[in-house]
């Protein structure tokens, strides 16, 4: 049975061999529209349906996953929906957040230390002081926090059955109703 591996989508199908590889397709899509804000996805899949006739079925799929694949590398810039090509003279775009410090070279030759552990580093032991027994955090012999139930025995004196009511009939579930008392009725 083959495993597979949910990192990497399967490859696609290579297109027909007349065809020019789907990279070299956009970016001469791109640089035919020449539009000065980008061209969108459609635009671009247009162009290349109406230039290559023979195109795979699965084109349009073809066509996200390699404009993607391209975005992410930084051969094209995706702004407001629209692919171009990035600009030469513009700075490279940063990540989100904090950048990292610039790691300062050390000089060769130079043992480098262990990281120091996390959180506060433990107090120091005096090596000539008896060892004392470790106390419980609240200071009294009693363990933290609430006693475990006590399991029932088979030797635990019988209790008493508890007492039935005085009427007989079996109590309903919740609180009683409120008895009201009897009003005389008043007479003229």
């Amino acid at each position: 049975m083959a495993t597979e591996n949910s990192e990497n989508p399967p490859a696609p199908p290579p297109p027909a061999p007349s065809l020019p590889q789907y990279p070299e397709m956009i970016m001469a899509a791109i640089e035919a529209l020449n539009d000065g804000n980008g061209s969108n996805k459609s635009a671009i899949a247009t162009y290349i349906e109406s230039t290559y006739g023979d195109l795979p079925p699965a084109h349009a799929t073809l066509l996200a996953h390699h404009l993607n694949k391209m975005k992410q590398s930084g051969e094209l810039v995706l702004v407001k929906n629209n692919y171009m090509k990035p600009d030469p003279n513009a700075p490279p775009k940063r990540g989100r957040g904090r950048p990292p410090k610039p790691k300062v070279p050390l000089p060769p030759g130079t043992v480098v230390s262990p990281p120091r552990p996390r959180g506060r580093p433990p107090k120091p032991r005096d090596p000539f002081s008896p060892q004392a027994e470790p106390k419980s955090p609240s200071g009294t012999g009693r363990p933290r926090g609430r006693p475990p139930k006590k399991a029932k025995t088979a030797s635990a004196p019988p209790q008493a059955p508890a007492p039935a009511p005085a009427t007989g009939a079996p109590r309903g579930r919740g609180r009683p109703p409120k008895v009201k008392p009897a009003v005389a009725p008043v007479g003229c």
